[in-house]
């Protein structure tokens, strides 16, 4: 484990970053304080960034992941005819 400084941090942040992908974790300090750690990403974590991100959604709770992963959504069905759609849409039109 080691420690790094915001200032040598921000000038050296590629190094750092290469060291928390092979293993290591940086603690970064700020005045002497660690203020933060850099680590690789969690077992858990998909490689992928598009995945990560609709992870930490559902993590946060602001989507929900399917109730049965993988299955297809159900037919869609016309709520009405279009025949009728364009009648009602006309009739709305020429009460303006």
């Amino acid at each position: 484990m080691r420690a790094v400084g915001l200032k040598v941090l921000k000038n050296r942040l590629s190094e750092y970053v290469r060291l928390a992908a092979t293993g290591e974790t940086v603690l970064v300090t700020d005045r002497d304080r660690v203020v933060a750690e850099l680590g690789p990403p969690r077992e858990s974590r998909s490689p992928l960034l598009a995945d990560a991100r609709l992870a930490e959604a559902v993590r946060r709770g602001w989507i929900t992941p399917p109730a049965m992963p993988g299955a297809e959504p159900p037919p869609r069905r016309p709520v009405t005819r279009l025949r009728q759609l364009l009648k009602e849409l006309g009739q709305d039109r020429a009460d303006r």
